[in-house]
């Protein structure tokens, strides 16, 4: 392609040009996204993606935060034509949400979306507060990879304590009558998981199942990860203390990624669903520091 380009250039014929640069500029746009693709090479880099996000201390604040995120992650991987399926969500008080979980299926979902992992802060004038005063809030995005039992963990039957209990609703003909919703505490490690959204309680044992393996996958990543840092003599932050970045609404608009630096003015588009300059500032700055690392 740069070949024929040059050719028109020098024959000075200008009939396909413009086609030419065009398709050059799609080539070299492609090979630069195979190439940063090669740079996701975790084991579970190319797996589904489980999203958990939680509100944080701030009452309906924090729980439309909360909300805005879970739009956000639907919006960025509807924009990569992934699927999404929402497992689990927790209504807010009055508005927003408490906790979701969201599943996010598609080629290195779960690679990407690791960028996303911490505290996320919001600042901006509360439409909830009849002052308009400024306020501050706080919102958990975690995300596990999708793992298989049998392959990637083993789970023993008498490990697991399974209760059952009635979905939770808003009343009227919304509440569910029958014991549907299904919680399930893993013994040895005492983490605990719940389901109620689907009105089948198979169905929420399988989604519940399903995130305690991403958790006790995850688990076991975070412990290899703190032995590294010990070995390193690197300080590893707890999760909650853990800002990664900060979305100011008011008195102006940016959002800063306190990790890597990277900042735009742009909030509206970036809580439309505009993160891949974030995710790859982020990757990048990550495989740098993994290169000096081996080295």
């Amino acid at each position: 392609m740069e070949e024929l380009l040059l050719l028109c250039i020098e024959e000075e014929d200008d009939s396909l040009l413009d086609t030419f640069i065009q398709e050059l500029a799609q080539i070299e746009s492609r090979l630069s996204e195979l190439e940063f693709d090669l740079t996701l090479s975790g084991p579970y880099d190319e797996r589904n993606a489980i999203v958990a996000l939680h509100a944080g201390a701030g009452g309906v604040e924090s729980q439309d935060w909360a909300s805005m995120l879970m739009r956000m992650y639907l919006r960025w991987a509807e924009q990569r034509s992934f699927r999404r399926d929402v497992l689990d969500v927790s209504v807010g008080d009055e508005a927003g949400i408490k906790s979701a979980v969201i599943q996010i299926s598609g080629r290195f979902a779960y690679g990407y979306l690791q960028a996303e992992r911490g505290v996320h802060r919001l600042v901006r004038l509360s439409p909830f507060d009849s002052d308009h005063a400024r306020h501050t809030s706080f919102a958990l995005m975690e995300v596990l990879p999708e793992v298989e039992e049998g392959v990637d963990v083993t789970i023993s039957p008498d490990d697991l304590r399974i209760d059952v209990f009635r979905a939770g609703g808003h009343g009227g003909q919304n509440v569910q009558k029958n014991s549907t919703a299904v919680r399930i505490t893993h013994l040895p490690t005492g983490i605990r998981v719940s389901c109620q959204n689907e009105r089948s309680q198979h169905q929420n044992r399988e989604i519940a199942m399903r995130i305690l393996m991403a958790r006790l996958v995850e688990r076991e990543m975070e412990a290899k990860a703190r032995e590294i840092a010990k070995l390193k003599g690197e300080h590893v932050s707890p999760e909650w203390g853990n800002q990664i970045r900060s979305y100011v609404l008011h008195p102006y608009k940016m959002v800063k990624d306190h990790r890597t630096g990277y900042d735009t003015s742009d909030a509206d588009a970036v809580l439309d669903g505009e993160l891949d300059d974030f995710i790859k500032a982020w990757l990048t700055t990550k495989i740098g520091n993994d290169e000096s690392t081996s080295q």
